[in-house]
């Protein structure tokens, strides 16, 4: 039951996220892009450079963080926390190479709004406790 609870969770985010976007392209005359599904997308090759070193540096720290987890028992939540940096650091990086460097400079906005409701999400699972909840029940 709680499986189905967090996929009704996760399904709401996206369709929220998709209505955000809509609602702002709309009102900002905010062309759509062509991107590809499940692709980086990197504006640059120095955007391509500053996201590789991002993700392997978090790749480094996710690792550190799940053997602490493991060894000296920290709380679970802490990989919610190093999560709600990267997607910070991400989104804002990501932002910045859209506005500076695409010919839409206005797409940076449904970047930002994109990466503030994962934020969202990230809080309200930190606060309510959601992922031990999870643990606990599973």
């Amino acid at each position: 039951m709680i499986w189905i609870k967090l996929a009704f969770f996760v399904l709401i985010v996206f369709v929220l996220n998709i209505v955000v976007k809509l609602i702002l392209r709309k009102i900002l005359n905010i062309e759509k892009e062509k991107k590809s599904f499940f692709s980086y997308n990197h504006i640059n090759g120095l955007h391509r450079k500053i996201d590789s070193a991002m993700r392997f540096t978090y790749m480094i720290v996710f690792i550190v963080i799940n053997s602490l987890i493991i060894i000296k028992d920290y709380p679970i939540n802490l990989i919610l926390i190093a999560v709600f940096f990267y997607i910070l650091l991400d989104y804002a990086i990501r932002a910045y190479f859209e506005y500076k460097y695409l010919e839409n400079p206005k797409q940076y906005i449904l970047t930002i709004s994109e990466g503030v409701l994962f934020l969202l999400t990230i809080v309200i699972v930190i606060k309510f406790n959601l992922l031990d909840l999870l643990i606990r029940l599973s």
